[in-house]
Protein backbone atom coordinates (compact mmCIF):
# COMPACT_ATOMS: atom_id res chain seq x y z
CA UNK A 1 0.00 0.00 0.00
CA UNK A 2 2.66 2.43 0.47
CA UNK A 3 4.08 1.46 -2.80
CA UNK A 4 0.78 2.42 -4.30
CA UNK A 5 1.57 6.00 -2.62
CA UNK A 6 4.60 6.65 -3.47
CA UNK A 7 4.57 9.20 -6.72
CA UNK A 8 1.65 6.65 -9.10
CA UNK A 9 2.58 10.03 -11.66
CA UNK A 10 5.59 8.34 -12.11
CA UNK A 11 5.41 4.41 -11.33
CA UNK A 12 2.03 3.75 -12.91
CA UNK A 13 2.74 4.77 -16.43
CA UNK A 14 5.81 2.69 -16.33
CA UNK A 15 4.09 -0.21 -14.96
CA UNK A 16 1.80 -0.24 -17.25
CA UNK A 17 4.11 0.43 -20.11
CA UNK A 18 5.57 -3.42 -18.73
CA UNK A 19 2.52 -5.15 -19.50
CA UNK A 20 1.63 -3.69 -22.55
CA UNK A 21 4.81 -4.72 -23.64
CA UNK A 22 4.02 -8.49 -22.01
CA UNK A 23 1.06 -9.03 -24.08
CA UNK A 24 2.49 -7.66 -27.58
CA UNK A 25 5.87 -9.93 -27.00
CA UNK A 26 3.41 -12.95 -25.73
CA UNK A 27 0.94 -11.92 -29.25
CA UNK A 28 3.77 -11.80 -31.12
CA UNK A 29 5.30 -15.53 -30.18
CA UNK A 30 1.95 -17.10 -29.46
CA UNK A 31 -0.16 -15.74 -32.39
CA UNK A 32 2.71 -15.69 -34.53
CA UNK A 33 3.65 -19.21 -34.45
CA UNK A 34 -0.16 -19.76 -35.90
CA UNK A 35 0.06 -16.98 -38.50
CA UNK A 36 3.77 -18.92 -39.34
CA UNK A 37 1.81 -22.11 -39.88
CA UNK A 38 -0.67 -20.57 -41.73
CA UNK A 39 1.85 -18.95 -44.24
CA UNK A 40 3.26 -22.58 -44.63
CA UNK A 41 -0.08 -24.04 -45.88
CA UNK A 42 1.07 -23.56 -49.65
CA UNK A 43 3.59 -25.60 -48.79
CA UNK A 44 1.55 -28.64 -47.99
CA UNK A 45 1.09 -31.45 -50.40
CA UNK A 46 -2.43 -32.53 -50.08
CA UNK A 47 -5.01 -31.96 -48.16
CA UNK A 48 -4.75 -34.20 -45.38
CA UNK A 49 -1.31 -32.70 -45.01
CA UNK A 50 -3.08 -28.99 -44.51
CA UNK A 51 -5.74 -31.16 -41.95
CA UNK A 52 -2.12 -31.94 -40.01
CA UNK A 53 -0.33 -28.19 -39.94
CA UNK A 54 -4.17 -27.00 -38.72
CA UNK A 55 -5.14 -29.52 -36.40
CA UNK A 56 -1.78 -28.56 -34.87
CA UNK A 57 -2.67 -25.10 -33.95
CA UNK A 58 -6.23 -25.81 -33.74
CA UNK A 59 -6.74 -25.83 -30.15
CA UNK A 60 -4.48 -22.04 -29.88
CA UNK A 61 -4.84 -19.86 -32.37
CA UNK A 62 -8.21 -18.37 -31.43
CA UNK A 63 -7.11 -18.05 -27.78
CA UNK A 64 -3.56 -16.49 -29.02
CA UNK A 65 -5.16 -13.59 -30.06
CA UNK A 66 -6.47 -12.52 -26.55
CA UNK A 67 -2.77 -10.91 -26.13
CA UNK A 68 -3.50 -8.62 -29.12
CA UNK A 69 -6.83 -7.58 -27.51
CA UNK A 70 -5.14 -6.97 -24.26
CA UNK A 71 -2.59 -5.08 -25.66
CA UNK A 72 -4.92 -2.83 -27.80
CA UNK A 73 -7.09 -2.12 -24.57
CA UNK A 74 -4.17 -0.85 -22.61
CA UNK A 75 -2.95 1.54 -25.21
CA UNK A 76 -6.26 2.80 -25.06
CA UNK A 77 -6.64 2.74 -21.53
CA UNK A 78 -3.44 3.55 -20.28
CA UNK A 79 -2.49 6.41 -23.21
CA UNK A 80 -5.01 7.56 -25.22
CA UNK A 81 -3.10 10.24 -26.62
CA UNK A 82 -0.82 7.74 -27.93
CA UNK A 83 -3.71 5.46 -29.12
CA UNK A 84 -4.68 8.31 -30.87
CA UNK A 85 -1.56 9.44 -32.31
CA UNK A 86 -0.40 5.13 -33.52
CA UNK A 87 -3.81 4.18 -34.81
CA UNK A 88 -4.67 7.37 -36.83
CA UNK A 89 -0.98 7.05 -38.42
CA UNK A 90 -0.87 3.32 -38.83
CA UNK A 91 -5.05 3.28 -40.26
CA UNK A 92 -4.71 1.22 -43.58
CA UNK A 93 -2.66 -1.01 -42.02
CA UNK A 94 -4.27 -1.80 -38.72
CA UNK A 95 -7.59 -2.03 -41.34
CA UNK A 96 -5.86 -4.78 -43.33
CA UNK A 97 -4.50 -6.78 -40.52
CA UNK A 98 -7.95 -6.99 -38.98
CA UNK A 99 -9.24 -8.14 -42.64
CA UNK A 100 -6.58 -11.05 -42.22
CA UNK A 101 -7.73 -11.91 -38.91
CA UNK A 102 -10.94 -12.26 -39.94
CA UNK A 103 -10.56 -13.98 -43.15
CA UNK A 104 -8.50 -16.44 -41.41
CA UNK A 105 -11.55 -17.05 -38.90
CA UNK A 106 -13.86 -17.29 -41.41
CA UNK A 107 -11.81 -19.46 -43.10
CA UNK A 108 -11.10 -22.06 -40.40
CA UNK A 109 -15.18 -22.57 -39.50
CA UNK A 110 -15.80 -22.86 -43.23
CA UNK A 111 -13.55 -25.15 -44.37
CA UNK A 112 -15.15 -27.57 -41.66
CA UNK A 113 -18.52 -27.54 -43.69
CA UNK A 114 -16.81 -28.57 -46.97
CA UNK A 115 -17.06 -31.92 -47.86
CA UNK A 116 -13.48 -33.85 -48.19
CA UNK A 117 -11.94 -32.72 -51.12
CA UNK A 118 -13.29 -29.50 -51.64
CA UNK A 119 -11.36 -27.74 -48.56
CA UNK A 120 -8.75 -25.84 -50.91
CA UNK A 121 -10.45 -22.71 -51.42
CA UNK A 122 -10.73 -22.23 -47.81
CA UNK A 123 -7.40 -23.73 -47.07
CA UNK A 124 -6.19 -20.85 -49.73
CA UNK A 125 -8.33 -18.23 -47.66
CA UNK A 126 -6.69 -19.00 -44.40
CA UNK A 127 -3.17 -18.45 -46.19
CA UNK A 128 -4.19 -15.18 -47.70
CA UNK A 129 -5.80 -14.23 -43.88
CA UNK A 130 -2.52 -15.22 -42.67
CA UNK A 131 -0.02 -13.30 -45.66
CA UNK A 132 -2.40 -9.89 -45.18
CA UNK A 133 -2.16 -10.03 -41.20
CA UNK A 134 1.78 -10.77 -41.21
CA UNK A 135 3.11 -8.54 -43.82
CA UNK A 136 0.33 -5.57 -42.26
CA UNK A 137 2.44 -6.13 -38.76
CA UNK A 138 5.28 -6.10 -40.58
CA UNK A 139 4.27 -3.00 -42.38
CA UNK A 140 3.02 -1.26 -38.67
CA UNK A 141 6.57 -1.79 -37.12
CA UNK A 142 8.52 -0.81 -39.81
CA UNK A 143 6.89 2.33 -40.05
CA UNK A 144 6.64 2.49 -36.31
CA UNK A 145 10.32 2.11 -36.21
CA UNK A 146 10.98 5.13 -38.42
CA UNK A 147 8.64 7.15 -36.05
CA UNK A 148 6.25 7.08 -38.73
CA UNK A 149 7.58 9.09 -41.54
CA UNK A 150 6.96 9.26 -45.05
CA UNK A 151 8.12 8.91 -48.34
CA UNK A 152 9.93 6.58 -50.71
CA UNK A 153 12.33 5.39 -48.61
CA UNK A 154 10.22 4.90 -45.61
CA UNK A 155 7.57 2.83 -47.39
CA UNK A 156 10.78 0.64 -48.72
CA UNK A 157 12.00 -0.13 -45.47
CA UNK A 158 8.02 -0.81 -44.52
CA UNK A 159 8.28 -3.04 -47.04
CA UNK A 160 11.26 -4.96 -46.10
CA UNK A 161 9.92 -4.93 -42.60
CA UNK A 162 7.02 -6.47 -43.38
CA UNK A 163 8.99 -8.98 -45.46
CA UNK A 164 11.00 -9.77 -42.97
CA UNK A 165 8.57 -10.31 -40.34
CA UNK A 166 6.66 -12.44 -42.59
CA UNK A 167 9.42 -14.56 -42.72
CA UNK A 168 9.91 -15.09 -38.73
CA UNK A 169 6.39 -16.07 -38.37
CA UNK A 170 7.13 -18.73 -41.29
CA UNK A 171 10.10 -19.93 -39.51
CA UNK A 172 8.37 -20.09 -35.77
CA UNK A 173 5.76 -21.48 -37.43
CA UNK A 174 8.12 -24.11 -39.02
CA UNK A 175 9.41 -24.70 -35.54
CA UNK A 176 6.07 -25.48 -33.95
CA UNK A 177 5.46 -28.11 -36.19
CA UNK A 178 8.69 -29.54 -35.50
CA UNK A 179 7.63 -30.35 -32.03
CA UNK A 180 3.67 -31.32 -33.17
CA UNK A 181 4.06 -33.35 -36.17
CA UNK A 182 5.70 -36.60 -37.23
CA UNK A 183 7.22 -38.16 -39.76
CA UNK A 184 7.42 -36.52 -43.12
CA UNK A 185 5.88 -33.43 -41.70
CA UNK A 186 7.77 -32.85 -38.99
CA UNK A 187 11.49 -33.19 -41.79
CA UNK A 188 9.50 -31.15 -44.22
CA UNK A 189 8.74 -28.66 -41.56
CA UNK A 190 12.57 -28.49 -40.06
CA UNK A 191 13.83 -27.86 -44.17
CA UNK A 192 10.95 -24.87 -44.12
CA UNK A 193 12.49 -23.78 -40.63
CA UNK A 194 15.79 -23.75 -41.88
CA UNK A 195 14.54 -21.86 -45.55
CA UNK A 196 13.48 -18.84 -43.51
CA UNK A 197 15.44 -18.57 -41.08
CA UNK A 198 17.99 -16.69 -43.38
CA UNK A 199 15.17 -14.30 -44.63
CA UNK A 200 14.05 -13.38 -40.89
CA UNK A 201 18.12 -13.16 -39.80
CA UNK A 202 18.00 -10.74 -42.79
CA UNK A 203 14.67 -8.63 -41.36
CA UNK A 204 16.26 -8.45 -38.13
CA UNK A 205 19.74 -6.82 -39.31
CA UNK A 206 17.85 -4.47 -40.87
CA UNK A 207 15.63 -3.51 -38.30
CA UNK A 208 18.47 -2.91 -35.95
CA UNK A 209 20.60 -1.17 -38.55
CA UNK A 210 18.06 1.48 -39.12
CA UNK A 211 17.18 1.76 -35.79
CA UNK A 212 20.33 3.85 -34.32
CA UNK A 213 20.43 5.23 -37.86
CA UNK A 214 17.21 7.31 -38.17
CA UNK A 215 17.51 9.03 -34.43
CA UNK A 216 20.57 10.38 -32.59
CA UNK A 217 19.09 9.81 -29.30
CA UNK A 218 18.63 6.38 -30.01
CA UNK A 219 22.61 6.13 -31.50
CA UNK A 220 23.39 7.84 -28.94
CA UNK A 221 22.14 4.96 -26.08
CA UNK A 222 23.25 2.44 -27.66
CA UNK A 223 26.91 3.47 -28.04
CA UNK A 224 27.76 5.56 -24.67
CA UNK A 225 29.21 3.25 -21.78
CA UNK A 226 28.48 1.68 -19.94
CA UNK A 227 25.11 0.83 -22.09
CA UNK A 228 27.30 -0.43 -25.04
CA UNK A 229 28.97 -3.09 -22.72
CA UNK A 230 25.07 -3.88 -20.74
CA UNK A 231 23.78 -4.35 -24.47
CA UNK A 232 26.69 -6.49 -26.06
CA UNK A 233 25.42 -9.74 -24.93
CA UNK A 234 21.92 -9.20 -27.23
CA UNK A 235 23.24 -9.44 -30.58
CA UNK A 236 25.82 -11.79 -29.03
CA UNK A 237 23.36 -13.85 -28.32
CA UNK A 238 21.14 -13.73 -31.11
CA UNK A 239 23.59 -14.58 -33.30
CA UNK A 240 24.92 -17.58 -31.36
CA UNK A 241 20.97 -18.90 -31.83
CA UNK A 242 20.93 -18.18 -35.15
CA UNK A 243 23.96 -20.03 -36.06
CA UNK A 244 23.02 -23.01 -33.36
CA UNK A 245 19.72 -23.40 -35.20
CA UNK A 246 20.84 -23.58 -38.47
CA UNK A 247 23.14 -26.16 -37.31
CA UNK A 248 20.40 -28.02 -35.70
CA UNK A 249 17.32 -27.58 -38.00
CA UNK A 250 19.92 -29.80 -40.68
CA UNK A 251 19.43 -32.69 -37.79
CA UNK A 252 16.00 -33.16 -37.68
CA UNK A 253 14.16 -35.24 -37.07
CA UNK A 254 16.64 -36.73 -34.49
CA UNK A 255 16.02 -40.38 -33.56
CA UNK A 256 13.17 -40.90 -31.29
CA UNK A 257 12.13 -37.67 -32.19
CA UNK A 258 14.46 -36.31 -28.96
CA UNK A 259 14.85 -32.73 -28.19
CA UNK A 260 12.10 -31.77 -30.81
CA UNK A 261 11.53 -28.62 -28.60
CA UNK A 262 14.87 -26.61 -28.90
CA UNK A 263 14.22 -25.59 -32.43
CA UNK A 264 10.99 -23.31 -31.11
CA UNK A 265 12.32 -22.54 -27.76
CA UNK A 266 15.42 -21.09 -29.54
CA UNK A 267 13.07 -19.20 -31.65
CA UNK A 268 11.04 -17.80 -28.94
CA UNK A 269 14.63 -17.02 -27.42
CA UNK A 270 15.68 -14.78 -30.67
CA UNK A 271 12.49 -13.10 -30.39
CA UNK A 272 12.74 -11.98 -26.85
CA UNK A 273 16.24 -10.86 -27.30
CA UNK A 274 14.78 -8.83 -30.59
CA UNK A 275 11.81 -7.16 -28.42
CA UNK A 276 14.54 -6.29 -25.34
CA UNK A 277 16.81 -4.55 -28.07
CA UNK A 278 13.59 -2.60 -29.22
CA UNK A 279 11.75 -1.64 -25.80
CA UNK A 280 15.41 -0.51 -24.80
CA UNK A 281 15.76 1.33 -27.66
CA UNK A 282 12.22 3.80 -27.51
CA UNK A 283 11.80 3.18 -23.87
CA UNK A 284 10.66 5.68 -22.59
CA UNK A 285 8.79 6.94 -25.89
CA UNK A 286 5.04 5.51 -26.78
CA UNK A 287 5.43 7.68 -29.78
CA UNK A 288 8.56 7.27 -31.26
CA UNK A 289 10.55 10.59 -30.60
CA UNK A 290 7.65 12.39 -29.90
CA UNK A 291 5.78 11.63 -26.75
CA UNK A 292 6.95 9.67 -23.65
CA UNK A 293 4.74 7.55 -21.37
CA UNK A 294 4.28 9.79 -18.66
CA UNK A 295 3.28 13.14 -21.20
CA UNK A 296 0.44 10.32 -22.58
CA UNK A 297 -0.53 8.33 -19.50
CA UNK A 298 -3.94 8.85 -17.92
CA UNK A 299 -4.65 10.17 -15.02
CA UNK A 300 -2.98 8.48 -11.99
CA UNK A 301 -6.17 7.63 -10.42
CA UNK A 302 -7.92 5.99 -13.55
CA UNK A 303 -4.35 3.60 -13.84
CA UNK A 304 -5.05 2.71 -10.07
CA UNK A 305 -8.29 1.25 -11.00
CA UNK A 306 -7.06 -0.20 -14.28
CA UNK A 307 -4.24 -1.83 -12.65
CA UNK A 308 -6.45 -3.30 -9.62
CA UNK A 309 -8.48 -4.77 -12.22
CA UNK A 310 -5.30 -6.18 -13.97
CA UNK A 311 -3.86 -7.64 -11.52
CA UNK A 312 -7.03 -10.10 -11.45
CA UNK A 313 -7.53 -10.61 -15.22
CA UNK A 314 -3.63 -11.32 -16.34
CA UNK A 315 -3.36 -14.16 -14.24
CA UNK A 316 -6.54 -15.57 -15.21
CA UNK A 317 -5.65 -15.14 -18.63
CA UNK A 318 -1.70 -16.82 -18.17
CA UNK A 319 -3.75 -19.61 -16.09
CA UNK A 320 -6.20 -20.00 -19.06
CA UNK A 321 -3.31 -20.12 -21.55
CA UNK A 322 -0.81 -22.53 -19.74
CA UNK A 323 -3.53 -25.07 -19.15
CA UNK A 324 -4.91 -25.26 -22.51
CA UNK A 325 -1.57 -25.91 -23.55
CA UNK A 326 -1.00 -28.48 -20.96
CA UNK A 327 -4.48 -30.19 -21.91
CA UNK A 328 -3.04 -30.05 -25.59
CA UNK A 329 0.22 -30.97 -25.11
CA UNK A 330 2.39 -33.59 -27.01
CA UNK A 331 1.80 -34.73 -30.59
CA UNK A 332 -1.20 -33.26 -32.91
CA UNK A 333 -4.25 -36.09 -33.10
CA UNK A 334 -6.49 -36.48 -35.88
CA UNK A 335 -8.04 -33.07 -36.50
CA UNK A 336 -11.82 -32.89 -35.54
CA UNK A 337 -14.50 -30.03 -35.22
CA UNK A 338 -17.16 -32.31 -32.92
Amino acid sequence: MELLGYAPALWLPAAFAGLMGLAILLYVVLDGYDLGVGLLLGGARDEAERDAMIAAIGPFWDANETWLVLATGLLLVAFPMAHGVILGALYLPVALMLLGLILRGVAFKFRTKMAPGSKLSWDRAFLGGSALAALAQGWMLGSYVLGFQQGWAANLFAAVTALGLAAAYAFIGACWLVVKAEGELQRRAAQWARSTLGFAALGLVAVSVATPLISDRIFAKWFSLPNVLLLAPIPLATAALLAGLWLALGRYPRPGDRWNWVPFAGAVGIFVLAFVGLAFSFYPYVVPGTLTIWEVAAAPESLAVILTASVFVLPMILAYTAFSYWVFRGKLGTLRYE
